[in-house]
């Protein structure tokens, strides 16, 4: 095949991937309302994966605090064998069932947690030994793979997203992967959404840490609370100590620092809650 030929046939594969977790949504719907909850009462969403599925669960982890400017402690990523596996490979240890206890045991896995297991083929021994082995410390649990499959023993929830077989047969890096990448995406983001980090699709739970955030902060302010402009804007979040959610409320419902601060923390970060009810006040 030409290269070109080669990359249409990939990505015309790739158009599964989309499909698959659209029909997977009734089990992954559930999934993001347990994980969030979990979140929700000071507990963690952690995935646990080998190989391939472990880099997707590290990698989606540690893109949400610089996205919802969220606890790193809240969505834990742990791969078979270690950061270190990360970029070399090990896959050797996925085969082992109790590989995971160490780590169980290091993070306290308990019955405010939400434990992942990902595995493309759905057998992996590492991945469903983490399940099983969080299920006896009380812990939620689920599967997400690429093959149709019964629960394993201790996993509450399956999410089979079935993309059928790869162009380069068993390589879990293609249409498994992205469709694992895509269902993860899914779950963090709307269990961010759940707490409040979001408002309407913007994500107004932003610090402005440096030159580039704090431009965006005072872009976001500009545009959710006109009649303001930027010179407003930056004083306003000034005031609120670079907290763009705390600068919002206080422009919309003209409290002080303070105030803003506590009636948010009663609404549990939810700034549409915290408006309504300054609003009836």
């Amino acid at each position: 095949m030409s290269a070109q030929d080669a990359v249409l046939l990939i990505a015309r594969d790739h158009r599964m991937v989309a499909l698959a977790v659209e029909r997977a949504a009734p089990a992954l719907a559930p999934l993001v309302e347990v994980a969030a909850r979990c979140v929700g009462e000071g507990g963690r969403l952690i995935y646990f994966g080998a190989g391939t599925s472990g880099r997707l669960g590290v990698l989606d982890a540690s893109e949400c605090p610089p996205t919802f400017s969220s606890d790193p402690r809240q969505v834990v990523g742990v791969i078979a064998g270690g950061d270190g596996s990360l970029r070399r490979s090990s896959e050797g240890r996925e085969d082992e069932p109790e590989g995971a206890a160490e780590e169980i045991a290091r993070l306290d896995v308990g019955p405010r947690d939400c434990v992942v297991g990902i595995a493309a083929g759905g057998t992996t021994p590492y991945t469903l030994g983490a399940i099983r082995l969080a299920k006896e410390r009380g812990a939620a649990t689920a599967l997400v793979t690429s093959v149709a499959r019964d629960a394993p023993p201790g996993c509450d929830l399956v999410v089979s997203l079935e993309t059928g077989a790869e162009v380069i047969a068993g390589s879990t890096r293609l249409k498994a992967g992205s469709a694992a990448k895509l269902a993860l995406n899914i779950l963090s983001t709307l269990v961010f959404v759940r707490l409040g980090k979001v408002h309407g699709n913007r994500m107004v739970d932003l610090a402005a840490t440096n030159e580039k955030l704090r431009d965006r902060a005072i872009r976001l302010l500009v545009d959710l609370a006109p009649p303001i402009d930027r010179e407003v804007a930056a004083r306003r979040l000034d005031e609120a100590g670079g907290s763009t959610k705390l600068a919002l409320l206080m422009t919309w419902t003209g409290l002080p620092r303070r105030a803003a601060e506590t009636l948010l923390a009663e609404c549990g970060g939810r700034l549409r809650d915290a408006r309504a009810r300054a609003a009836r006040r």
